[in-house]
C-alpha cells in the first residue's frame, strides 16, 4: 500500500485498526513480506489466532466466529473458508447483509456446509485470500517465504511447506469471504513477468511448476516459452 493511500484506508476501518507502512519500492508488491509483517505485529499485540484476508475481500458476518470456533479443535492446520466472487456492485455499493446472493463460489474450491469442516484438503489448493491459523502453527511454519515478490506462488509455497510439515488443510464452512468485483483478465497477463519469475523460484525450491494452467495459456498466446534448460520465460526474453 502506498503511504498516500493510508488516510483514505483508515477512514474505512473500525476502532483499533493499525496500518503498517512497509518501506521500499511500490512495485513489485511485497505480498509475502507484508503478510509476515502483519502477523508479527499481531503477535506483538497478543493475538492467539491469525486471520488473513486479502484487501479486495469483504469478511462475511460469521467469518471470524467460524475460524475462532474451529481452530481450537483442528490441531496443526491451515483453515480456509469459502470465497464467493461478487458481481459488479449495485448502485450505492454492496450492502453487507445482501452479499450472498451476489456471489458465486470458486468452482475449483470445496464449499462445505455452513457448520461443516472438511479435513485432509489438497494443499495445492491452498490460497491466501482468506485463511486462519493458530499462533503455534504459524510459528511452526515460519511464515511466508519472502523470496517471492509480486503476484503468485507465495501461497502455494506455504501450502507445500505445510504439507511436508504434517500441517493439515481444512475447509471451514460458514467462514465466508466475498471477493469484490474488479476488472481482471484470464490468464492474468498483467502479472506475466511476476508469475514466470515466481514460478521459477518455486520450481527451484520444490521441483514442480505452480500456476501451470496459467503458464500454458501464456504459452498458447505466444507470451511464454521454455528455454533450453526447460525453464519458463517470457517469449520476448529471447
Amino acid at each position: 500500500m502506498r503511504h498516500s493511500d493510508v488516510p483514505a484506508y483508515e477512514r474505512t476501518c473500525g476502532p483499533g485498526t493499525e496500518v503498517l507502512d512497509l518501506p521500499g519500492p511500490e512495485l513489485p508488491l511485497p505480498l509475502a513480506r507484508a503478510r509476515n509483517a502483519g502477523a508479527t505485529r499481531a503477535l506483538e499485540r497478543g493475538a492467539e489466532l491469525l486471520v488473513f484476508l486479502d484487501v479486495d475481500c469483504i469478511p462475511g458476518p460469521t467469518l471470524l466466529s467460524r475460524y475462532a470456533d474451529v481452530a481450537p479443535g483442528a490441531g496443526p492446520a491451515l483453515l480456509c473458508g469459502p470465497v464467493a466472487y461478487l458481481e459488479p456492485a449495485p448502485p450505492g455499493g454492496y450492502a453487507g447483509a445482501d452479499l450472498a446472493p451476489l456471489g458465486r463460489p470458486h468452482p475449483a474450491r470445496p464449499v462445505p456446509g455452513e457448520d461443516e469442516v472438511r479435513a485432509d484438503g489438497d494443499h495445492r489448493l491452498f490460497w491466501s485470500l482468506s485463511f486462519a491459523t493458530t499462533v503455534t502453527t504459524w510459528r511452526r511454519l515460519g511464515g511466508f517465504w519472502e523470496g517471492y515478490t509480486g503476484y503468485g506462488a507465495e501461497d502455494t509455497d506455504l501450502g507445500e511447506h505445510a504439507r511436508l510439515a504434517g500441517i493439515e488443510l481444512c475447509w471451514v464452512g460458514g467462514a465466508w469471504a466475498f471477493h469484490q468485483h474488479h476488472r481482471t483478465s484470464s490468464p492474468p497477463v498483467q502479472h506475466l513477468d511476476d508469475i514466470l519469475l515466481n514460478a521459477e523460484r518455486f520450481h527451484r525450491r520444490w521441483g514442480w511448476w505452480p500456476m501451470e494452467g496459467w503458464i500454458e495459456q501464456f504459452a498458447s498466446m505466444g507470451l511464454a516459452r521454455k528455454d533450453r534448460a526447460g525453464r519458463w520465460i517470457a517469449a520476448a526474453g529471447g
